[in-house]
């Protein structure tokens, strides 16, 4: 296994029903429990977000996720989609994005790290020697 296997890819999410919000999704093996969500909010200025990608992945089934990052599958129109709501001190959005790009980035992140299977690739004394090394 390549520990530094990577996958990003672009999603485009929609605020507020309507306004599109670039996005960039990134996975990494050296982080296999993660998933990192950079949001582009001015021409130049990216804001992150990163949460277990087990709640991504229940968010495709149904509700999930308390506090800041929640996800919700949802079907209008013959359309699915899921909708994260995130939130911070500095306020709230409501993003919608399409299921099947959702479903798209979490099989590649699988063929790097197979879902639920992230323990194996974890690297505890990494993460050791990074706290100590502070």
């Amino acid at each position: 296994m390549n520990k530094n296997a990577e996958h990003t890819e672009q999603l485009i999410s929609l605020y507020g029903g309507s306004t599109p919000v670039r996005s960039r999704w990134t996975y990494r093996a050296s982080e296999p429990f993660t998933v990192t969500a950079a949001f582009q909010t001015d021409r130049d200025r990216w804001v992150e977000w990163i949460f277990a990608r087990d709640l991504l992945v229940a968010g495709l089934i149904g509700p999930t996720g308390e506090g800041d990052v929640r996800f919700s599958p949802e079907h209008t129109d013959g359309r699915a989609s899921i909708l994260l709501e995130i939130e911070s001190p500095e306020g709230q959005a409501i993003l919608e994005m399409e299921y099947e790009a959702v479903e798209r980035f979490l099989t590649a992140t699988a063929k790097i790290v197979p879902i639920g299977s992230e323990s194996d690739f974890f690297d505890v004394d990494a993460l050791i020697e990074e706290i100590t090394n502070v």
